[in-house]
């Protein structure tokens, strides 16, 4: 009995070891980035960086201005495009579909979800890019190179929609069976069930899952490179380029080696990313036990 309760001690206090590692590298990562980008942030002051928009690094020029519209504008379209989709496709295959088809699409979409950034990124090019060009862009009266805010937004969105609809329909599937037939006992129909009984029950994991896919498309990197453009001008229509925080990273990295400043802005990049991915993860969070604590 006493090796049971020696045991159990260990194990409690190395999982809790190892849940304080990751939330102190976390805090490593923060304090070393900003320790990188206190060399341009003693010499310009923060909101100037901000609210900037002129972007010479050889003339000592940094501001992020467009690179955080940038990154809002691709990031927001992804989740309006994908969410919706996602929502209806998990309702389908938990609770329309056969479970032939749910055996089917569920290793689909884990496949879609596995498929590399840069392999996105170069169907984005080989047939949204030209399609906005061509075709969405003269239907709209504009005239784009197709590299824009649009095509990294449904580059993005087609990368998120599987690793929501995957959540949902866990979210869904564990909601009991009992909750679907009382509704349905009591007159209500099919749709009437989904709409007022299972979304509201499920709606901390909706949101949940809606967390996860706004972390992944906010920090993308790869595949918007590839198709957004990157003009470092702040977006007015979805139809202009945009250049993201992570691509303007990914792009000049081996270009700041040589001048310190442009290091330390780069890193002040890398810190303005990290923290508005925790930002929006905190006040998600607060949200959903807000929902959680309402729907109880």
């Amino acid at each position: 009995m006493n090796q049971r309760v020696l045991l159990d001690r260990f194990v409690s206090k190395a999982l809790g070891f190892f849940t304080a590692s990751s939330c102190l590298l976390t805090l490593i990562i923060i304090i070393a980035l900003y320790f990188k980008a206190k060399f341009i942030l003693d010499i310009k002051p923060l909101s100037h960086l901000l609210l900037s928009s002129s972007w010479h690094p050889f003339r000592g020029e940094f501001g992020f201005y467009a690179f955080i519209m940038g990154t809002l504008w691709v990031t927001a379209l992804a989740m309006i495009l994908a969410v919706p989709i996602s929502i209806l496709a998990a309702i389908y295959l938990s609770e329309y579909a056969q479970k032939r088809t749910r055996e089917l699409a569920s290793p689909l979409l884990d496949l879609l979800a596995g498929i590399p950034s840069v392999v996105f990124g170069v169907c984005g090019i080989l047939i949204i890019v030209p399609l906005i060009k061509d075709f969405i862009g003269p239907l709209c009266g504009v005239s784009t190179t197709g590299y824009s805010v649009l095509a990294a937004g449904i580059v993005l969105a087609v990368m998120v929609v599987p690793v929501i609809t995957s959540i949902l329909v866990e979210v869904f599937s564990a909601i009991p069976k009992e909750l679907r037939d009382s509704s349905l006992a009591l007159g209500a129909t099919k749709w009437q069930t989904i709409k007022h009984t299972l979304l509201r029950k499920a709606m901390p994991g909706v949101v949940a899952a809606m967390i996860l896919g706004f972390s992944r498309a906010f920090g993308e990197t790869m595949a918007v490179l590839m198709v957004a453009g990157n003009v470092a001008r702040a977006p007015s229509s979805i139809f202009d380029p945009a250049y993201p925080l992570p691509a303007l990273i990914a792009n000049n990295y081996g270009e700041m080696l040589s001048l310190p400043m442009y290091d330390s802005a780069l890193m002040l990049a890398s810190l303005i990313l990290l923290a508005s991915v925790l930002f929006f993860n905190i006040l998600a969070r607060l949200v959903l036990i807000k929902i959680e604590g309402k729907y109880r």
